[in-house]
């Protein structure tokens, strides 16, 4: 039934036995991931390997229990520290382009540090969980709102400047995204105060905010379809392809307003982390505009005394410090709302609870049990869903 996941699963720990009698591989000095060269100039690849079972149950027939791989990336980048950095990532598995873009530092140029400038195809900013790499993540999926109103990756041109006390990203996106969709223009901007920022000891606390005027398109038999948007949710089990909720699509859309407030704590090994966010259609037929908004809070507790990583503004990789690896307890509570007047998307609230195990920096396994509750024009479904996920990510 599992098929692949055992043989997974044995890589990981002979590669954790290998870990704790002769010490791990470093994958950080030897090639194939990268080389340096005598001028530092950096040159090498990423990959990314996430294979996930899904279980399902109370849901009324539903959904269907599946097993495959969640991502299969494969990346280049080439990079000289504090001077400039490009890189190209695609996903095999989903067919689609991630990361692809550009960036330099001022510094070199201009004698100060005035930030980074990055032309290329990047996340936008309206959604703290969603702009964390997913290799990174607490839980298998991100939370509802941020599935919902995240607005995902865009081609654009954007400017972050990094502080030990804040962050400030300002970005300009035009020209939809490399998959040809998502037609449009958008503006967006984040900052973020961060009081505390040391090891171990964070506080960050952020707001952020975006326009997006989307374009209408032409299909190859010539037929018009014009500007729309769409919000909507899996229950937070990332092989699904139905929703619980739903908003349909919103047409003709004239620009969707998105906001976002995010936070949050880290204390050793014990971290605190929620978002709100909010999204407002406006429509051009006379209409009212259509107001969805949504939150989630998570703790987290590493059991091994490890902290989560926090870097750029952004959460980064937990790193384990004993032969074993470092284990995590989380649990997460997520909502959203899609009904608003005569639009009917529905409400959901999951539960969900999450175990990791950090094997070392390179390998990792996941499980979440997800108990969903759901209500879309009076129609009730209430999954559990039990998920696993191996992963391999250098």
């Amino acid at each position: 039934m599992y098929k692949r996941l055992p043989v997974l699963v044995l890589s990981l720990v002979a590669c954790t036995s290998l870990h704790a009698t002769n010490g791990p591989y470093d994958f950080s000095s030897n090639w194939p991931t990268h080389y340096v060269f005598a001028d530092g100039t950096d040159l090498g690849v990423s990959v990314k390997y996430q294979y996930d079972v899904d279980r399902f149950s109370s849901d009324r027939g539903a959904f269907e229990d599946s097993q495959t791989n969640r991502r299969k990336e494969f990346g280049v980048f080439v990079r000289k520290k504090d001077v400039y950095e490009a890189t190209a990532v695609f996903d095999f598995q989903a067919r689609t382009w991630l990361d692809v873009y550009a960036r330099v530092q001022t510094r070199p140029w201009l004698g100060a540090d005035y930030g980074s400038l990055r032309v290329g195809y990047d996340k936008t900013f309206v959604g703290f969980e969603g702009v964390t790499g997913t290799g990174s993540t607490t839980f298998m999926e991100t939370a509802l709102p941020v599935q919902a109103i995240y607005a995902g990756r865009r081609i654009g041109v954007d400017w972050a400047l990094l502080r030990p006390h804040f962050v400030l990203n300002v970005g300009y996106y035009s020209g939809g995204d490399l998959q040809g969709d998502a037609d449009g223009r958008m503006w967006a901007a984040r900052a973020a105060w961060v009081p505390l920022n040391a090891a171990g000891n964070v506080l960050h606390l952020g707001v952020s905010a975006s326009r997006e005027e989307p374009e209408g398109t032409t299909d190859g038999r010539g037929v018009y379809h014009p500007p729309s948007a769409r919000l909507r949710a899996r229950p937070e089990a990332g092989l699904l392809n139905q929703r619980l909720i739903d908003s349909g699509a919103l047409t003709p859309t004239t620009h969707v307003d998105r906001r976002g407030f995010e936070s949050l704590w880290i204390r050793g090994p014990w971290s605190v982390q929620g978002e709100y966010l909010s999204a407002k259609v406006k429509l051009d037929d006379g209409r009212p505009a259509y107001h969805a908004q949504g939150f989630y809070v998570f703790g987290s507790w590493v059991l091994t005394g490890e902290s989560r990583g926090y870097s750029g503004g952004n959460v980064a990789d937990l790193k384990p410090k004993g032969a074993y690896g470092a284990v995590e307890l989380a649990i997460r509570y997520s909502q959203l709302d899609l009904d608003d007047g005569p639009i009917l998307g529905g409400t959901e609230r999951d539960w969900t609870f999450g175990i990791n195990w950090y094997i070392n920096r390179y390998l990792k396994l996941q499980g979440n049990y997800v108990h969903a509750n759901s209500d879309r024009r009076g129609v009730r479904i209430d999954p559990n869903v039990v998920q696993v996920r191996a992963q391999i990510m250098f």
